[in-house]
């Protein structure tokens, strides 16, 4: 019996960007956490004795922007030396032989596969025989697995591959595609596969792999990351265990407010979620987009509101930890199909009717961009960013404005209370 890890995708110091614009974003924390994550890795390596380490491509996120990348690499693979564990691994896309210009001697318990053709190294201290081949560009095409050779019966076969395969994922580009076919054709005892940041089983017999990245870089690439930790039986069955190793975690918030009566239940309900996210995290920092949407009658105070309520949501996700940080608040909702907004008598239901008026008459929507065109020249560049200042001239963008005016109105000379 024997352990080894698969990782992947690890993007050492793989840069940021566009934090800035993000108000207390922790840029410090999140830029150390592939570091701290490689780490993690090399410490679950030597805990648990593994025979050995495979990094199916992806290792660097593109070519060094100094020499503390390398650096940084070779020390936590010369712990590994000392526990006496090889490490194999390929070149992906981001780190593929035309993109690095920078390199370092690695320790000689690393190995790193050729991109000229599949080559095939044998361990044997476990009879195990790995078989992979880098990328030699950024953007390869070709159907790599085809050239890898059949398995050695002799020996638990591994192919190290940096592939698409035949994922249907928009967030990756077709690189190295195959087919399950193709890999289990080759009789190897597993497939170690990179280059999808998303864990996933696709073949049980044989195991062909995904386990995902290292350390989730955005909000794109949420939920736990890590390893796949692989036991090998005596009777050379593999069994798979993932890992997280991350340090600092990206989620999704949705919440369905179509049954919020109000601003302070939608508080309630998203101080509900957070507090799961955070227990879930198990004291990693925390960045997480809150997403509002459905048709609902707290759409009115939003609306009215939008400042209010989104600092107010801010000021729940501080109390529910200190690693919580807001990565962005998305209300999306829409007034519940039961408001008649016809029905409201006065001025003010002349005034509403009079909105309708306008969304409903192209002439009148024409006039209206025409008259607010100059507005956005003088807005300041943050608002100029905003979803409000964008397609003034579109009649579309222009009625779903006017539905969040007719909202305000309703809501400030309806629903206030007296005195307010």
């Amino acid at each position: 019996m024997f352990k080894f890890i698969h990782a992947a995708d690890i993007h050492l110091d793989s840069p940021l960007r566009g934090l800035e614009r993000y108000e207390g974003a922790p840029i410090e924390e999140i830029r150390g956490a592939t570091r701290r994550a490689l780490e993690n890795l090399v410490d679950l390596a030597i805990e648990q004795s593994v025979a050995f380490v495979l990094v199916a491509g992806d290792l660097y996120d593109g070519d060094w922007r100094e020499f503390r990348t390398g650096l940084y690499f070779v020390s936590q693979m010369a712990r590994l030396r000392e526990a006496g564990i090889p490490v194999v691994l390929i070149a992906g896309n981001h780190d593929a032989a035309n993109k690095m210009t920078r390199r370092l001697p690695l320790p000689d318990n690393v190995t790193v596969l050729g991109h000229r053709k599949p080559q095939s190294l044998r361990l044997d201290d476990w009879d195990v025989i790995v078989h992979g081949q880098s990328f030699a560009s950024g953007a390869v095409t070709d159907n790599l697995a085809g050239g890898y050779p059949a398995g050695d019966s002799g020996a638990f076969n591994i192919g190290l591959l940096h592939t698409c395969a035949t994922a249907d994922d928009a967030c990756h580009q077709p690189y190295a595609p195959c087919t399950l076919d193709d890999l289990r054709g080759k009789e190897y005892g597993y497939w170690a596969l990179g280059h999808i940041h998303k864990q996933g089983v696709l073949s049980r017999d044989p195991p062909i792999v995904f386990c995902g990245n290292l350390q989730g870089r955005n909000i794109r690439e949420t939920g736990p990351k890590g390893c796949m930790l692989v036991t090998v039986d005596d009777r050379l069955q593999p069994h798979l265990e993932h890992r997280e190793l991350d340090v600092f975690r990206w989620e999704r918030c949705p919440l369905d407010a179509s049954n919020v009566e109000n601003g302070y239940q939608l508080l309630d309900r998203i101080r509900g979620q957070l507090t799961r996210l955070v227990l879930a995290a198990e004291d990693r920092s925390l960045a997480v987009r809150i997403e509002v949407a459905g048709a609902s009658p707290v759409h009115r105070e939003l609306v009215a509101e939008p400042h209010r309520w989104t600092n107010e949501i801010r000021a729940v996700a501080q109390d529910a930890g200190s690693g919580v940080w807001i990565e962005k608040i998305i209300l999306n909702t829409s007034p519940p199909a039961a408001y008649d907004r016809l029905k409201l008598d006065g001025p003010i239901g002349e005034l509403i009717r009079y909105v309708n008026e306008i969304q409903s008459s192209p002439e009148k929507l024409a006039g209206l961009g025409s008259e607010i065109a100059d507005l956005r020249e003088k807005l300041p560049p943050e608002l100029k960013e905003g979803d409000y200042s964008l397609g003034l001239d579109q009649p579309e963008k222009l009625c779903a404005i006017l539905d969040d005016v007719e909202q305000m109105l309703v809501h400030q000379l309806v629903c206030r209370e007296p005195g307010t």
